[in-house]
């Protein structure tokens, strides 16, 4: 393992986000006088400790995986009622096993309750293998219905689920449909799984998945390049999750280069297809290079000016990686980050991209225009306030060693309010949000979730310690450092900090095969993933609109919107416009931000600084052809995703052609708008180029759109309040647009 790289009203009235979802042992019923916490029960999962923190149940990314050696089995589902008694749910109804774990056993995580509060989605694994057996469980979605204290629960496997794969954090969407994470392939071929994450190349879930258990209907709602977790549906209707951003180019490819070895064994596949025999080579195009690889050719190679393998010198170097928060419809639309919130207004540091103008800097602390002044680096189990719509409580954590606990925070971000605008509170003291084997007095332990209950109260998951992760036992003999136990947070001075325990613990002996050694858990088991069982008010859908600029377009165009959409979803195809890509936001000064259509067009400049000539919008594909042998004769299972220029033959066919242009592009007109038919359900990203195809600002994060979707940014690296010139939202009737049209009506396609 390396990971040293990187690091009080009416309740039912407003209880209408994340309160009921999320997302084993036996223990005395009767847990004796314990402290209040709500109204209502708590649904929640006990866990057997895992000390391991890298693609472990409790790690950050990776917490897919269904082996005992990420998941040890022993766990049940618990329902806690209002005056603290205790029932073993999965047990209850005939799951679960003690002592050595076996084909009877379970693991179970991530309970959502349905709106109507009297059933519940949860994941469960079945089985753990004996002493040298091969494992073949997967996590799969079950409804539990029968949560009174007095009936019977049942417990049902949920229809035409993909069963070879894992499926994981399942929620109600409002149509009772459900809304998952899994692990199957974007498009469902075998030989792609897994999908290995843009870090260590580590299996990661590719999205978050839509099905209808009634007639099978399955489909991908967003392609995350290295995953999304922990889906909710807020007040808004809006899919609210974390998604771990990281479009960056191979380390384990730069790696491989330095050494000028098969350390890694990194190389490229000729396509996605099954039959696909490798290039000869690990070539990337998109985006900068990595600071290490500029680094090692700069200091091989002094005074050399030409590129290899994306080397230039004026470039930084680019470097990604965080958990933020996002959003989409429940039909996948308009995927993008928590009110379009960035890096700028979340972290204290963003570095320039290029060092040959003076005028491109790093941005440093926050800027007048940003109303946040709390910096966070990842956020993780976003959960929104049931009494306070738009207003979400979640952890900011560190990527390893704390089993994704941290410090518990507050960002407000209701629809429609603009990111310049939104805030961050620190709940919990910032010492929280990291480990610290040496902590301050305000440090008060590791929170790994909150959930708000609709009167008012706070339950934490929380472990009384401020070391790293990792086991104080030995010889196979397993005892966490971290406790993880469900208690009430409770006001301290200026923060808040966890109170009483709301069980006496939750006590079991297990042992276990991983694979062939012999371990050993007794004790109390890590209680996670609370949700409250309540009623709720599904909330109505967020749906699409297209707005009066491009309505006008298709008016004159005369094209309905009814026939475009048509023909998208037939094709497969979304359409992405632009109204002026010259314009940026003002707080974004760390890349070429004076932009110029060549050619006599459109000028949006401020400043001294260099003006940058534009051409084309370069769009890129994520295809997942990235092959590693890891120092063997064979490549290993799976691939990762790369950014190739877009050569998806239903819409490069269909977008106007320019000679000379860049693959994969389109041109931006006179008035600085593009227009760009786009492959729907695969994870795209792009940047703008000058005439000769040399990138001048590049996007730093992936998107998917949706067959049918029609998705207009009315600026390219769109602005929260104001461009760089302080100008409000452009509202130009977008002239590639219409060419587009018309160049579909030109071609029969319209």
């Amino acid at each position: 393992m390396n990971t040293g790289r990187h690091g009080r009203l009416a309740p039912l009235a407003l209880a209408l986000a994340l309160a009921g979802c999320a997302g084993g042992g036996s223990g005395a019923e009767e847990q004796g006088p314990l402290p209040s916490a709500g109204e209502h029960a708590i649904l929640f999962c006990t866990q057997v400790p895992n000390p391991q923190d890298f693609t472990t149940i409790t790690s950050t990314f990776g917490n897919h995986l269904p082996g005992v050696g990420a998941a040890p089995r022993g766990g049940d589902l618990y329902i806690r009622y209002a005056d603290g008694t205790l029932k073993n749910l999965t047990q209850a109804a005939g799951f679960g096993m003690e002592g050595l774990q076996g084909a009877q056993s379970i693991a179970v995580r991530e309970p959502c309750v349905h709106w109507s509060g009297n059933k519940a989605l949860f994941s469960m694994v079945i089985g753990a293998p004996a002493q040298f057996e091969q494992e073949s469980s997967r996590w799969q979605i079950y409804e539990i219905s029968g949560l009174g204290r007095d009936e019977v629960p049942v417990i049902t496997h949920v229809a035409n689920q993909p069963e070879q794969y894992n499926s994981i954090s399942p929620i109600y969407a409002s149509d009772d449909t459900i809304l998952f994470t899994s692990d199957r392939p974007r498009n469902g071929a075998q030989h792609l799984y897994p999908q290995l994450d843009e870090y260590e190349e580590a299996p990661t879930v590719t999205g978050i998945w839509k099905l209808d258990p009634l007639t099978g209907a399955l489909e991908i709602l967003n392609h995350a390049p290295s995953g999304a977790f922990s889906p909710s549906i807020d007040s808004f209707g809006r899919v609210i999750f974390t998604r771990w951003d990281h479009l960056v180019r191979d380390q384990q490819a730069d790696d491989d280069n330095i050494c000028n070895c098969d350390q890694f064994g990194t190389f490229n596949y000729t396509s996605e297809a099954a039959d696909a025999v490798s290039t000869g080579n690990n070539d990337e195009v998109f985006p900068e290079p990595r600071p290490q690889w500029l680094g090692f050719v700069g200091n091989q190679m002094p005074g050399y000016f030409g590129e290899l393998n994306g080397y230039q010198p004026h470039l930084v170097g680019s470097e990604v990686n965080h958990f933020f928060p996002w959003m989409m419809n429940q039909n996948g639309t308009e995927e993008e980050t928590l009110n379009h919130i960035g890096r700028h207004e979340l972290h204290s540091y963003v570095p320039l991209v290029r060092t040959d103008d003076p005028a491109i800097v790093s941005h440093l602390g926050f800027t007048p225009f940003t109303a946040n002044a709390n910096p966070v680096n990842n956020i993780f189990q976003i959960r929104e306030d049931p009494l306070v719509p738009g207003s979400y409580f979640a952890i900011h954590a560190p990527e390893f060693f704390t089993h994704g606990a941290g410090q518990v925070i507050r960002l407000d971000g209701p629809a429609g309010m603009n990111a310049d605008s939104m805030t961050v509170d620190y709940v919990t003291h910032p010492d929280t949000a990291n480990f610290d084997e040496t902590p301050g007095v305000q440090h008060s332990g590791m929170y790994r979730s909150i959930l708000p209950l609709s009167n008012g109260d706070r339950v934490v998951v929380h472990a009384d310690t401020t070391r790293e992760a990792g086991n104080d036992g030995s010889g196979g003999v397993i005892d966490p450092v971290y406790k993880f136990r469900l208690k009430l947070l409770v006001a301290e001075g200026n923060h808040h900090v966890a109170g009483a325990a709301l069980t006496a613990g939750i006590v079991k002996n297990v042992s276990w095969y991983s694979p062939n050694e012999l371990l050993t858990y007794n004790g109390p088991l890590w209680e996670l993933w609370p949700v409250e069982v309540v009623a709720r008010q599904a909330p109505a859908p967020s749906m699409p609109a297209l707005a009066a600029p491009e309505q006008q377009v298709l008016a004159e165009e005369g094209v309905s919107l009814a026939s475009l959409r048509s023909f998208l979803r037939t094709n497969n195809l979304a359409l992405i416009i632009s109204r002026n890509v010259t314009r940026r936001d003002r707080n974004d000064l760390q890349q070429p931000f004076n932009l110029r259509v060549e050619g006599g067009g459109v000028e949006t400049a401020v400043g001294t600084g260099a003006v940058y000539d534009i051409a084309h919008l370069q769009i890129f594909q994520g295809d997942q052809i990235r092959g590693l042998t890891m120092g063997g004769a064979q490549p290993i299972a799976g691939r990762r995703v790369l950014a190739q220029p877009m050569h998806d033959a239903g819409a490069t066919s269909r977008n106007p052609s320019t000679l000379g242009a860049p693959e994969g592009s389109v041109r931006i007109a006179a008035d600085g708008s593009m227009a760009a038919l786009v492959p729907a359900k695969r994870a795209l990203s792009w940047q703008l180029t000058d005439s000769a195809g040399e990138p001048v600002v590049r996007e730093r994060y992936w998107l998917t759109f949706q067959p049918g979707e029609i998705r207009t940014c009315a600026a390219c690296h769109g602005f929260s309040s104001a461009d760089q010139s302080g100008n409000a939202t452009p509202m130009n009737p977008p002239a590639a647009l219409g060419d587009l049209l018309q160049h579909l009506k030109d071609t029969g396609e319209l």
